[in-house]
């Protein structure tokens, strides 16, 4: 039985919450520790992309923590490509230019195969006097795992944000009683936010793209993020459309190491035909600006008010259900999971699957950094918890357990229809990117096809099989399979 939409709650008067106080000892460690490590008066460098958890890391957090140790940070924040563009090349060159870097969870791998990174759990036990009282890794949520090195479980990167990609709808028209006796009148059922794809969720994006036409209104059935030419259009194809389908690891078999059916994968398999194609069918549902969109573009149509429906990522759902100065629907976004095809859910809940990406980052420390005793209390810094509530509120992210039920990130919950709710209960239905070090490359190969399906140059089902042989071809030069 599919999980029900979390009932949005009325938000109470928004009442000026003070920041949690650290204890004292926890609170006297950053200044003793910086000035006895000789580190006041350092600048640390870091890169990161300029996403809502980023941006309050730096113009927030940056100036606590100096203020705290005498350290300054001077944190970059630049598009998605650029920072990894940046930060691989220095780790690369050995150049030390950064201190610290954004590590996104799906590259995780792949950084850990080229020994970009320290070691966090061998430098806090080689520098003991550097170690925070309030900091501990049992604090965090799971989500920790993912920067730990599989075979020893040391750590190499402390979360700065996770959050699920999940569905977002327009309260206010779901709620419409002439649009609900339209809709009711069409299709002979009740509007209700979509649970299942392909069937369900079409009709609904069907109905509000013809509902806005007829009404003259800006008004569309569903986002896309089918950025033809930027990776924004393949992850969402891999990490949200495919697993709504039931195809998991982006249609990889991890024991056969192959993408294709003939050869024991699932990425050009019947499932995953029907999801492109499912998937491309929505851009006649979608926004004009569907075909060049990209997260931050598909954000920016939702809180336009431009989509009755779509898939959004949660540190984006934030800022579109309460910055007014933003967004056009405040007080008019629910949130739910991603609709799914049947019986995907089941498998999700008995662990053989996942419904959609739980996404995040953390900041780690490159092997040829220059600063890392001063990077390392900044990491720790960020990750105590005094300072997780109210960056959870400003920026829909949350990697500490204890954060869900902080009053003030209740009181945001309630302002976003039930966000941290739904993560706090169903985030273990999602997954992160599977552990591919080739995870670029994988991406790189299978990329163009999704490219050319989005443009009309191949159908659906010809671009998946071209796909599965490119990387069938490709995966064993990489030294996976035969």
């Amino acid at each position: 039985m599919a999980a029900p939409t979390p009932t949005p709650v009325t938000a109470p008067t928004p009442t000026a919450t003070p920041a949690p106080k650290q204890p004292p000892a926890a609170a006297d460690f950053w200044g003793r520790a910086a000035a006895e490590a000789g580190l006041r008066g350092t600048t640390i460098r870091g890169i990161t992309e300029s996403i809502p958890p980023s941006k309050y890391a730096a113009s927030v957090l940056a100036k606590e923590f100096e203020q705290a140790t005498g350290i300054k940070v001077e944190l970059e924040t630049t598009s998605w490509d650029q920072m990894y563009d940046k930060s691989i090349k220095d780790m690369e060159a050995g150049t030390g230019i950064y201190d610290f870097v954004y590590i996104e969870q799906d590259i995780i791998y792949a950084y850990l195969s080229r020994n970009f990174l320290t070691n966090l759990t061998a430098l806090l036990k080689e520098k003991p006097k550097l170690a925070a009282p309030d900091f501990r890794i049992d604090a965090f949520t799971s989500f920790i795992n993912y920067f730990k090195d599989p075979k020893t479980g040391d750590l190499y990167g402390v979360p700065m944000e996770a959050f699920i990609k999940c569905y977002v709808y327009r309260k206010d028209l779901f709620e419409d009683p002439k649009i609900k006796e339209a809709y009711q009148k069409q299709y002979g059922q009740p509007l209700t936010p979509p649970t299942t794809v392909p069937d369900q969720y079409r009709r609904v994006a069907e109905f509000f793209t013809k509902w806005g036409k007829d009404n003259k209104i800006e008004l569309y059935g569903t986002t896309v993020q089918a950025a033809s030419g930027h990776p924004a259009s393949f992850y969402e194809f891999v990490e949200t459309i495919l697993p709504s389908f039931g195809v998991y690891n982006w249609g990889i078999n991890m024991e056969t190491w192959k993408a294709s059916v003939a050869n024991g994968g699932q990425l050009n398999g019947a499932r995953a035909k029907e999801a492109l194609t499912f998937w491309l069918d929505m851009l006649k549902y979608a926004p004009p600006e569907a075909p060049s969109s990209t997260w931050d573009e598909v954000a920016a149509s939702s809180a336009a008010g431009r989509a009755a429906q779509g898939w959004i990522y949660g540190e984006n759902v934030v800022w579109i259900a309460t910055d007014s100065s933003r967004s056009k629907v405040v007080g008019k976004v629910g949130v739910g999971l991603p609709p799914t095809y049947p019986g995907v859910l089941e498998e999700a809940r008995a662990g053989k699957g996942y419904i959609g990406y739980y996404d995040g980052g953390a900041f780690g420390i490159p092997r040829t950094a220059k600063n890392k005793e001063a990077a390392l209390l900044w990491l720790q810094y960020i990750g105590q918890p005094s300072v997780q509530p109210k960056w959870a509120a400003a920026a829909g992210r949350v990697v500490h357990t204890a954060t869900f039920d902080d009053p003030l990130v209740r009181e945001m919950d309630a302002k976003t229809g039930g966000y941290f709710t739904l993560m706090k209960t169903y985030g273990n239905l999602f997954a992160g990117a599977p552990p591919f070090p080739f995870h670029a490359q994988a991406r790189e190969i299978v990329a163009p096809f999704i490219y050319k399906a989005i443009a009309g140059e191949l159908k659906p089902g010809d671009a998946l099989d071209q796909a599965a042989a490119a990387l069938d071809k490709e995966l064993p030069r990489l030294g996976y399979g035969r």
